[in-house]
């Protein structure tokens, strides 16, 4: 496992493991931990040997939001590119991996944002969450596009004004999360869902992937034919024309590993 300033970076059995390491401070988003999490990012996406990135924290908090006192493009000392949150988020809902978020402990505000761009949620079912910034008289401007697509107005609107917190049981309901297990089990979870992603075809995975991120076109008519084409594509590829013989001869796929 490498550990710099702020994060571990682990990369186990084809999945990146992207830990927030900054315990004493709940693994605030400092310039210094946003610019590290970027650089894990990338370098995952740039592994052919990744098939998955999973982003969690260090016990007892995932992420309770920007750290106020060096927050997310601030200047860092030593020549460390900074980079500014909403390149993070993108680079979350961007990537041709699958992320999977492991909401270990609390998660604040910024933290959220990270929930909310991931692409698969597994939340300890006792966690605390909330949309606090309301509370110190600001909002969760940038983080609103990755989270109200998932909350819808309804929650969003109560949760974005109050500030009130939820925990992880209740964000699985809101639709916020996939997932909500004991603390004890997250990461055995988080292990299936990896097993699961694993299973499918390298280049299906990345295709659906860019398939449920994709803005519709003006008509349906235009919606079916874009998608028909890709369609097309996916079937005379060499991965889709391996998986449909290994379905017929009974056996697993090449891509799947004993």
């Amino acid at each position: 496992m490498a550990s710099t300033e702020a994060t571990k970076y682990e990369i186990k059995n084809g999945a990146a493991w992207i830990t927030l390491d900054r315990p004493e401070n709940r693994n605030a988003l400092s310039a210094v931990l946003v610019a590290e999490l970027y650089e894990h990012l990338v370098a995952s996406n740039e592994n052919p040997e990744v098939r998955c990135i999973i982003i969690t924290g260090t016990d007892p908090a995932f992420c309770a939001g920007a750290d106020l006192k060096s927050p997310p493009g601030s200047t860092i000392d030593g020549g460390k590119r900074s980079v500014p949150y909403p390149e993070v988020l993108s680079a979350i809902v961007n990537s041709d991996k699958p992320v999977i978020a492991a909401v270990n402990g609390a998660a604040f505000a910024g933290g959220l944002g990270m929930v909310g761009a991931s692409d698969i949620v597994v939340v300890a079912e006792d966690i605390q969450c909330s949309f606090s910034e309301v509370r110190i008289g600001v909002i969760p401007a940038v983080i609103s596009v990755v989270c109200l697509p998932k909350l819808g107005t309804h929650h969003g609107m109560k949760l974005f004004l109050t500030g009130e917190r939820f925990n992880g049981t209740q964000a699985v309901e809101m639709g916020f999360a996939h997932r909500a297990v004991s603390r004890d089990q997250l990461y055995d979870a988080v292990q299936e869902e990896i097993d699961m992603i694993n299973l499918g075809g390298p280049n299906a995975v990345v295709q659906c992937k860019k398939l449920v991120r994709r803005q519709s076109r003006a008509t349906l008519e235009e919606d079916f034919s874009e998608c028909s084409e890709w369609s097309v594509k996916m079937f005379q590829s060499d991965e889709g024309a391996e998986g449909m013989a290994a379905f017929r001869e009974k056996r697993k796929a090449s891509w799947v590993k004993e």
